[in-house]
């Protein structure tokens, strides 16, 4: 929240019912509306995991974000800007089993809805353009998605200021806050394995996700610099690994490795190249790139690349 504007996150939630897609909409108690999940920024939040709390929160149901469907921005009372970011997130049948919702003072009821009777049904316009960017992901077969996300380490002790091996330069306090404020939007993302390069500050800086996921950090000298600067690295051997895989991963490296993890995702899924390409590679520390590819046909290519940044 700032003194002009107020963000906020939330999600077309969706599932398979019969070969269709079917969506989520909520029926407020207040205001007697329909309209997508969504909620405020808490202080410390970045948007992915506000998304994920207030799916969950409204719902009941837990997901995982897939790409992102657009921004919506409109005028409070208040005359504040609201900003709303949103993405595609599959509700899986378990999570729908275990729901936890009941109405409430604020949800009266939850309904599953087609995507031209949603469309139809929504209160606002501006839910219905995010609903219709939805609808074109459907269109191109591109919600169903897994991520490859690149992660540069947090902030390091700087090299002046450190006398062993560059590889073993450890988080300054900056970095170690980094480390833990990308734990929650990662999740978010439904990350259930992490790559990083053998360096110090990477492995101290996904050190915090491993113990949120109980996951061992499969380390790589592929995508360390040391390797990248003499001309070692195997960048190419990781991403196609991670390709063929499918799942959600994390892949921690260097400022200098990522131009060259970006271009080989590109590559790897048959997705034309562009100056796209350079801004999401060209992070800050302890920022990341997350590239949406879909999970039954990665070669059709990227569906959407974002960036995160961390608030620290």
């Amino acid at each position: 929240m700032t003194d002009t504007a107020v963000y906020a996150a939330g999600g077309v939630v969706w599932r398979w019912v019969e070969g269709k897609v079917k969506v989520l909409i909520i029926h407020r108690t207040k205001y007697r509306d329909l309209t997508l999940p969504k909620g405020k920024v808490e202080p410390g939040e970045m948007l992915a995991e506000t998304a994920v709390r207030e799916i969950r929160e409204e719902t009941g149901i837990a997901v995982r974000l897939g790409p992102p469907v657009g921004v919506s921005k409109y005028r409070l009372p208040s005359k504040k800007q609201k900003i709303v970011h949103y993405w595609a997130a599959e509700a899986t049948e378990l999570a729908i089993r275990v729901s936890t919702f009941v109405p409430n003072k604020e949800i009266a009821a939850l309904e599953w809805m087609g995507l031209k009777k949603a469309r139809s049904r929504l209160s606002y316009p501006v839910d219905i353009e995010i609903l219709d960017e939805f609808v074109r992901l459907v269109d191109e077969q591109a919600i169903d998605t897994f991520p490859l996300i690149a992660l540069r380490h947090g902030k390091a002790v700087s090299r002046d200021d450190w006398e062993g091996e560059d590889a073993a330069r450890p988080l300054s306090p900056r970095g170690k806050k980094q480390a833990h404020a990308v734990v929650g939007p990662l999740i978010a993302f439904g990350v259930r394995r992490i790559v990083s390069s053998d360096a110090q500050r990477c492995l101290r800086t996904v050190a915090p996700l491993a113990a949120a996921i109980s996951k061992r950090v499969d380390r790589s000298r592929a995508l360390s610099q040391d390797a990248w600067e003499q001309g070692q690295a195997d960048v190419r051997g990781v991403v196609g690994e991670r390709v063929r895989a499918r799942k959600p991963v994390v892949l921690c490296t260097h400022g200098p490795v990522l131009p060259d993890l970006l271009s080989e995702m590109a590559l790897a899924t048959g997705t034309l190249r562009g100056s796209y390409l350079g801004s999401a590679s060209a992070l800050e520390t302890g920022a990341f790139s997350v590239v949406h590819l879909p999970r039954t046909n990665p070669g059709a290519g990227i569906v959407a690349i974002e960036t995160h940044l961390t608030p620290v």
